[in-house]
């Protein structure tokens, strides 16, 4: 009985405890109306510079709900989405699991994370976590810094935040655990630890929250990246090191050959020199793992950077160039990254030595003779440089040129075979190859010029300044002959560096020109981002359908466009408005403009002129994303594409992913009424089944409906189905556009007559 009286005295401490912990979280956290301020404050605190907007309030169904429901958390989810993008940088959200509750806390800032219900009424609440810029560290990982309402930032610890996220799923069979371990008499002080393991196997994968982790887009200032990653502080330290390693090695020299000048080598002298060259070690060290950090930081940054300007670049940008064009982009890019940063710091620690030599030049013997024939060798291994690098040039161009042609070859090989004779079938390789060859010969010839002429053609200019002063008697002692002769040997070493890293700047240009449109690309973002006025017009389910209906889903009115300046127009003078509850079929002849209005209508281009609108909103106001969130389309079938990946994962690539338990029911669910009943009960794995690259083992028609429920699933307001019944037998073709046509919310088919 007494020790049953402890344990009830300890879980009612406990419980008080928690009410308090839970408490002061709650204290803590800010109100869905003031979830624009929240974000505006967290990002100027977390250094992301916000852009200057007045965020409007969320919608009133946002903020009177309890965001339990699935419909006011999507809209609460775009709501985020859209808010972040008018402040310049974008979010990810994340759902946090029991087992994950502890681990995420102290390295999701800055994010902002749902508290689940709780002693607070009425809207629901937000946790804004602060980053902590020693959260890598383990002291710091017991406390969370959390920005208050008030603006103030406050520490506080993280197993109190865990409990009250995890608070209502614990509260459920707490108490049966208890039962259950005084039932077998647990000894009171391995009581918690019994009870957290038990809850942690049982509640493992529970969701118990859902968090949106805060960065800057990819598609943001390069400038504004890098100093996010904290790049130029290290490159500082790296510079600062690899000068203290230099200077050092030099005293190290000098030290050495005081005592060889002296005719004597005492023991402190020697002791100096030991230490000297000890010392550089350390150092060494620093600029080894600095080099290190820094190729992983910046490479990872320009990755991602280009990944992100690929998937910005428009429909004709990709459609004019080949697969070897594109091979060679994705070849260009790689080399970047190593040549721009190996490139870039053999450069900077050749600088470092040229100034070095230069220095040690000056005050040596014929210092002023022989810095002027430096400052002249260098000018000449600069221009040695420049025509090195007008024949890689030509070379690199040549070898994607060929790049190119061999692999359209390879893809149109069995049309050559059908349609060409083989007598034809290398006409041109041989001329080719004989260009390539003559230009790699004169690139190999520079190349050699450049790296043997450089160093050695020092040495000989350098010791013949030094031969002059000797021969004409200029009253130089043998201290300052040394230093000029080590000042010449050090102008070597440096300059033995030059070529390498001449060659690599000449590389890091030409790769350059080959992939700055992928990054410049990732900057147009910023262009399709969506105004502060477009959060007001997220979804409010308070709205009659009257209301709703009042603006037209889609309005355009005289729209030109053309694919060449001065070209014909494809489509001129087009006007038209699409209602809610519109179900439209467009009809014309092959090369129509059909396709092309549509891709005008899904904001894939932009028309010429004209006025295009969405309930009322144009482009600049609901930006890019949000535009083609709420209307999307079927392309035709050679636009579409089957990706490597699941069943599922094809269905559900434009609405989420990883998805939800209820995305793959409704997911399953449009299949079958698309008629692929029969498709998912033979594949062994279901929705999860691997259709291959490409989609190879589908049919041609099974490929058509994944197309039309891939659309279907993106719960948009207008649905554009391009071709999408062409290749359908009648049977399929009446069951899946009888679901289509009840369906959809606003349908708008492409067919030929």
């Amino acid at each position: 009985m007494g020790e049953r009286s402890r344990m009830g005295g300890e879980s009612k401490v406990t419980g008080h405890r928690k009410g308090m912990e839970t408490s002061s979280v709650d204290a803590l956290s800010w109100p869905v109306s003031r979830l624009g301020e929240a974000l505006e404050i967290l990002a100027r605190k977390s250094s992301l510079k916000p852009e200057p907007v007045d965020l409007p309030l969320p919608p009133q169904s946002i903020i009177q709900s309890r965001i339990e429901d699935r419909g006011s958390f999507e809209a609460l989810s775009r709501w985020i989405d859209m808010a972040v993008s008018c402040l310049g940088f974008e979010v990810e959200p994340v759902e946090i699991t029991y087992a994950m509750a502890g681990q995420i806390l102290h390295r999701a800032g800055p994010a902002l994370i749902l508290l689940p219900n709780g002693p607070c009424k009425g809207e629901a609440r937000f946790l804004v976590l602060l980053p902590d810029r020693k959260s890598g560290r383990r002291q710091n990982t017991k406390g969370i810094s959390i920005l208050g309402p008030d603006h103030t930032s406050q520490r506080i610890s993280q197993e109190a935040v865990r409990k009250r996220l995890c608070q209502g799923l614990e509260e459920q069979i707490v108490s049966e655990i208890d039962q259950l371990l005084n039932e077998v008499r647990v000894p009171g002080q391995r009581q918690r630890q019994a009870r957290s393991a038990i809850l942690a196997e049982h509640l493992g994968p529970a969701q118990v929250s859902n968090c949106w982790l805060l960065r800057l887009s990819p598609g943001a200032s390069f400038w504004r990246q890098i100093c996010q990653a904290r790049l130029p502080r290290s490159f500082f330290i790296l510079t600062g090191a690899y000068i203290v390693q230099y200077t050092l090695m030099i005293l190290a020299w000098w030290v050495i050959g005081r005592g060889a000048l002296s005719g004597h080598f005492d023991r402190g002298w020697l002791l100096a020199w030991a230490l000297l060259l000890l010392s550089v070690v350390p150092f060494q060290m620093i600029v080894t793992w600095y080099q290190g950090l820094l190729a992983i930081n910046a490479g990872g940054l320009l990755k991602q950077r280009l990944l992100y300007g690929a998937l910005q670049l428009e429909p004709e940008e990709i459609s004019q160039k080949g697969a070897g064009q594109l091979l060679g982009q994705v070849i260009e890019s790689e080399a970047l990254e190593s040549l721009a940063l190996n490139g870039g710091f053999t450069s900077m620690a050749m600088i470092i030595e040229l100034i070095a030599a230069g220095a040690v030049l000056l005050v040596g013997a014929a210092g002023k003779l022989n810095s002027i024939l430096f400052l002249v060798w260098l000018l000449v291994s600069l221009f040695l440089g420049w025509r090195y690098f007008i024949h890689r040039q030509l070379w690199t161009g040549m070898r994607l040129e060929m790049t190119n042609d061999l692999v359209e070859r390879m893809v149109g090989h069995r049309t050559r075979i059908a349609q060409q004779r083989r007598e034809h079938w290398h006409d041109g390789e041989d001329q080719a190859m004989e260009r390539y060859l003559e230009l790699s010969k004169k690139m190999d010839e520079k190349s050699v010029l450049l790296t043997t002429l450089v160093p050695s053609g020092w040495l000989v200019l350098g010791l013949i300044g030094l031969t002059i002063v000797f021969v004409s008697g200029g009253g130089e002692t043998t201290a300052q002959m040394a230093v000029g002769l080590g000042g010449i040997l050090l102008a070597a070493r440096a300059l033995g560096k030059l070529p390498q890293g001449l060659m690599s700047l000449a590389d890091t240009i030409i790769a350059w020109k080959q992939v700055a449109l992928l990054f410049h690309a990732a900057g147009r973002s910023k262009e399709g981002k969506a105004s502060p006025s477009c959060l007001v017009h997220i979804h409010d389910s308070s709205k009659s359908p009257q209301q709703e209906d009042k603006n037209p889903v889609l309005e355009a009115h005289n729209l030109a466009f053309r694919y060449r300046p001065r070209s014909e127009p494809v489509i001129l003078g087009c006007s038209l408005k699409i209602r809610a509850k519109d179900q439209l079929l467009l009809e014309g002849p092959s090369g129509g403009g059909k396709s092309t209005l549509a891709s005008l209508f899904i904001g894939l281009r932009s028309p010429e002129s004209g006025l295009l609108l969405l309930r009322g909103l144009d482009l600049s106001t609901i930006g890019a994303q949000g535009w083609r969130r709420r209307v999307v389309a079927a392309p035709q079938f050679h636009e579409n594409h089957v990706l490597t990946g699941s069943f599922a994962f094809n269905l559900l690539m434009g609405r989420r992913w990883p998805p939800l338990p209820g995305d793959l029911e409704e997911a399953e669910a449009v299949c079958r009424r698309l008629g692929l009943g029969d498709l998912l009960d033979r594949m062994p794995a279901g929705l999860m089944q691997m259709v291959g690259e490409t989609g190879w083992q589908l049919s041609h028609g099974e490929k058509s409906r994944l197309y039309i429920a891939r659309a279907m699933l993106q719960c948009a307001d207008l649905i554009i189905l391009d071709e999408s019944f062409a290749a359908l037998d009648p049977e399929s073709l009446y069951q899946a556009l009888g679901y289509v046509l009840e369906q959809a919310p606003t349908l708008l088919v492409i067919a030929h007559p």
